[in-house]
């Protein structure tokens, strides 16, 4: 199953994609001149889907009101999570 056009792909789509060539490659049954195809497939494939992944970090902002009563926006990373965790623990 080849793709030519997955530059319209949905994230899932491509990470699905890029599974399924992982699976073919590491099969071993792939002739050389496939394996290549699949390889420069998948490159376009990553680079899709780290484009996408930025656009999406991009979008995830986490508004933070300031103590003066200002907003400010931080971009959203793992560590922010910590805040929310400690403000939903109900033992702290």
């Amino acid at each position: 199953m080849e793709h030519k056009e997955n530059s319209s792909f949905s994230f899932e789509k491509a990470y699905a994609r890029l599974e399924e060539i992982l699976g073919l490659l590491n099969s071993g049954e792939t002739p050389l001149e496939e394996s290549l195809k699949f390889y420069e497939e998948a490159n376009r494939l990553i680079s899709l889907c780290s484009s996408k992944l930025n656009q999406a970090e991009q979008k995830i902002e986490t508004l933070i009101k300031s103590r003066n009563g200002s907003v400010q926006t931080t971009p959203f990373t793992p560590e922010s999570e910590k805040i929310f965790d400690v403000a939903h623990d109900p033992n702290s």
